[in-house]
This record gives C-alpha cells, structure tokens and sequence, in this order.
C-alpha cells in the first residue's frame, strides 16, 4: 500500500499502558486488586495522579482534587506514586519496543509511538506487531496496554482510545478522513475544554464541521493552529515519531470560561497547574531550576514573570511556592485574565541533581 509515488503508507502504533501507575500498585499489592485506587494526594489535600478503572468508575480521574475525589467515592484508597518503581517499568517496556523499531517516541512513562514502517523482525503488518508487543509487555511486566495503529500520529492516538482497556484498533488511510469527520471535535487529542467551548461557539461540533471552514477561516480564528486544525480534519498529519531528545521545558496552562480578577481565584488555578508540571517532571525524572508564570489577559496581552534558584527545585511545594510569589505582584489585576500557565525549565543532569536539592525558605 502506497500514498502515492514510491512513498509506502506509514505505518504508526500508538502504544498506551492501561491506568499505568495504579495498575502497578495493584499489581504489586494484591490487596489493592478490585479496589478504587488513587496514586496521589490524600484523603485530605493534593491532587490525584492517576486513577485505577475501578477509581475512574465514579468519575475519579488524574488532576482531579483529592478531596473531589474521595466525596465522589468513599472507598477510595490513596496510595503515594513510587515514580523510580515506574520508570523501572517503562524501561522494561521501552526495551520490548526496541525489539521491533529505534524509531521510538515516548510521550510519558506510559506512552509512546512506534515507526514500524521498516521493523526489524520484518512484519508486514502493523496490527501484528502491536499484538505482539502486547503480549510481551504482559509476560514481562503483568500490565495491560491498549495499542492504536494507522497511518498518522494523529490517528494512531485516537485509535488507541477505542478499545481501552487491554484492546487495539486501527484506523486505515481509508476510514481516517471520514473517522476525523464523525468525531465530536471535543474528543480530538489536542483539543482542550476551552478551545473546544469556543468551536462549539461558532458552530464547529464535529471534524465534518470543522472540515467545512476554510484555512484562512481557521488562522484567522485559532491563528497558528487553525493550520493544524484543516489538516486533521481531512486526516492528515505529517509528523514523524521523533527519538529522544532532550526536553527544554516542561508546561502546563488553562483558559478560562470566566476571566479571572481576584488573587485567590488566580491563587487557586496555579495549584493543580504546578501539580500537572510536577507530576511529568517527577516522571521523566527531569530536574530543573526555572520557574516561569505565564499570564493572558483578556485582551490578548500575554506577560512573564520567571525566577531561577542556584540549585533544583526539590518539591511540589517549591514549585508552586515560587510560582504563587511570582503572581502575587500582578495584584490587584488592571484586567481580567484568561489564561494562567507554569513551566519548569533550566533541567540539569542525575549528576549536578546530587549535588543537593533546593529547600526554599518562603
């Protein structure tokens, strides 16, 4: 198969380990087994990291406030994240994928893509190989992954959605366009609470609706992105898996419903946003010195504030402290704010990291 001239279909799997980090609490401690599970926070403060599917059933899911989590089911067990145990695992799985492709681009601890086009056991089909690497990662680690294939990063993503958990599905170059076209563009990897509420403003429910506007339409509306937003609509993303390489920063940012005015409303947002930027950094084991407050207002105005300490910040607590002393002098607001985001950067490496951690003293 072909997508015309002597360029083969690429063939893309999307690999996404099953509720990764309770899985291997429940794993590791039988009594655990069948129970809502929550990796993260506590029954009183904190955010949730990850949820067990038995968790996600009263609608306990990650990033979710701790005590959110235990009114919606009491049974909750909260057990703390054992991130060195997690990377040991990814490990272990990222060698299963190298059994088959170098072409491997990790998205998390618990995802990544595979560029099985040209694999080095030389199997035709890209379904094969995802059963494949499945049932390995089961015989070695005794988790399950959910597997996507198709002919695009895009898609591949989607796919591994469909038959979670423990399942794979495939979107082939024929059924992508009119896949995109049926999607509810609120279920798009990429597309956000907000940007979807704003599609939603202006008549954009579905990928056919989106498909419908034109691409000057989409710049003009969703600027830079509306290049991206033509093209998956008509299925088509061109993005190569991408090896490792090295992460410049870490970021997290929301968008507002309602503009923000008052210091406590914005106080409020920063936590669970240092929580999300801490919680990938403590995964991918990056180190970093940086604090970077990102402010929107609502007329579009986008303002920074950053602070560097001499050594890596040790802990969620410093994170969010640095970046609430950075907000705080932007009260009271001259206007209001939509968008709020933290970002860590300056990484070092293991080595200056054990040179000490950073205790703040706020």
């Amino acid at each position: 198969m072909s997508t015309g001239g002597d360029t083969p279909t690429r063939k893309i799997i999307h690999v996404d380990m099953d509720a990764f980090y309770a899985s291997v609490e429940q794993r590791d401690n039988p009594e655990l087994r069948g129970k809502p599970v929550a990796v993260g926070g506590s029954a009183a403060r904190g955010v949730v990291a990850a949820a067990s599917y038995e968790a996600r059933a009263f609608g306990v899911r990650s990033a979710l406030p701790s005590v959110t989590a235990k009114r919606r089911c009491p049974d909750l067990v909260f057990v703390p994240p054992r991130f060195d145990i997690y990377r040991a695992v990814s490990a272990q799985i990222r060698e299963i994928f190298a059994e088959h492709t170098d072409l491997i681009e990790p998205l998390s601890l618990d995802e990544a893509y595979l560029d099985v086009t040209q694999n080095k056991q030389g199997i035709s089909f890209a379904t094969e190989i995802a059963t494949i690497i499945r049932a390995r990662i089961k015989e070695v680690t005794g988790l399950n992954a959910s597997a996507g294939i198709s002919y695009c990063k895009f898609l591949a993503k989607m796919a591994s959605d469909l038959n979670k958990p423990n399942g794979q599905a495939v979107i082939s170059p024929k059924n992508g366009p009119p896949f995109v076209e049926a999607l509810a563009v609120k279920k798009f990897h990429g597309v956000g609470p907000a940007t979807a509420a704003k599609m939603e403003r202006l008549g954009i429910l579905t990928g056919a609706d989106l498909k419908a506007q034109s691409l000057s339409w989409l710049q003009e509306h969703f600027g830079k992105s509306g290049t991206w937003y033509y093209n998956i609509s008509r299925g088509i993303d061109n993005r190569a898996v991408q090896p490792d390489r090295p992460r410049k920063s870490v970021g997290a940012e929301d968008t507002f419903m309602v503009d923000i005015v008052d210091l406590d409303a914005a106080r409020a947002e920063i936590t669970p946003l240092a929580a999300k930027v801490w919680r990938h950094c403590e995964a991918k084991g990056l180190h970093g010195r940086t604090v970077t407050l990102k402010v929107k207002y609502a007329d579009f105005q986008i303002i920074t504030r950053s602070r560097t300490t001499s050594a890596p910040i040790g802990r969620l607590d410093d994170l969010e402290a640095i970046a609430q002393t950075l907000l705080e002098p932007l009260f009271p607001a001259p206007k209001g704010i939509r968008l709020l985001g933290v970002t860590l950067s300056s990484f070092i490496d293991d080595e200056e990291t054990t040179a000490g951690q950073l205790e703040l003293q706020i």
